[in-house]
């Protein structure tokens, strides 16, 4: 397992390509305008299914959540009552440098402001405008956290319609939670005015936080504001051996999605 997070880029994106025929993965690039780079999408189950959005690695030194997805839909973990829209990869060049940042430097998860600031970022408000979607999930990792954690994000009023079933998973699992410590960070000065704590889990009043970031929006804050009720954003803690990052992820992906339609 530790070799798979030593892979590159090409290595991910030649992995989803063989879901093509075993899975039934729609896959397409599409282009990254300004910058000579495409993104992968691919698209699972029937048009006439809620679609619940699933991405990885918009980080690139972040690699657990990008194999965790692909090993989700290679094993046939999604559940069928739902179609999926899947971002494997949303930062392939900082995904092979090891980068948090793109080719150009830039965070591309402070760049969804005003129609996107990357090339990434507006690729994929490009590829998403006027849809709508029953959840949207997100998969990171965190250097600083020793359990997992979660952000869920939403306009007001803010519910924890996600944050108790997922930790509840992942802590039967076997695997810590986050006990958040009044330095550890979880945004940016002055945030936690629009967030509430829990066990492993942030709350985020979307509204009240957006102000904070200064235009440096990150997905999650832009996609609440007209694409989904309820943004995911799910941090395995980094020090903990790949195969577990990976595990963490996967259960918590399973637990969320099937709390859509019952929260």
């Amino acid at each position: 397992m530790d070799d798979i997070l030593t892979a590159g880029y090409d290595e991910l994106a030649v992995a989803w390509r063989t879901l093509r025929g075993t899975a039934g993965v729609r896959l397409r690039e599409v282009a990254c305008v300004g910058a000579p780079r495409t993104l992968l999408l691919g698209e699972l189950g029937g048009h006439d299914r809620p679609v619940i959005v699933l991405s990885a690695a918009v980080h690139g030194d972040e690699p657990a959540g990008a194999w965790a997805l692909f090993s989700l839909v290679r094993d046939g973990l999604l559940d069928p009552r739902f179609a999926y829209r899947l971002w494997p990869c949303l930062n392939p060049t900082g995904f092979a440098a090891r980068t948090r940042a793109n080719a150009e430097g830039a965070d591309i998860n402070r760049s969804f402001a005003r129609g996107g600031r990357t090339p990434e970022a507006r690729a994929v408000i490009t590829a998403d405008r006027d849809r709508r979607f029953a959840l949207t999930i997100d998969l990171h990792e965190d250097h600083e956290a020793t359990g997992f954690y979660l952000y869920e994000t939403a306009m007001p009023p803010c519910e924890a319609r996600y944050a108790g079933r997922v930790t509840r998973a992942v802590a039967a699992a076997g695997f810590p939670l986050q006990h958040f410590t009044p330095d550890f960070d979880l945004g940016p000065p002055g945030s936690e005015a629009a967030q509430r704590r829990l066990a492993g889990a942030v709350l985020v009043d979307a509204a009240a936080e957006a102000p904070f970031y200064g235009g440096n929006l990150p997905q999650g804050l832009v996609a609440v504001r007209a694409a989904t009720p309820c943004a995911l954003t799910f941090e395995a803690p980094r020090d903990r051996p790949p195969a577990d990052r990976i595990a963490m992820h996967r259960v918590a992906v399973v637990a969320a999605i099937a709390g859509v339609g019952s929260v």
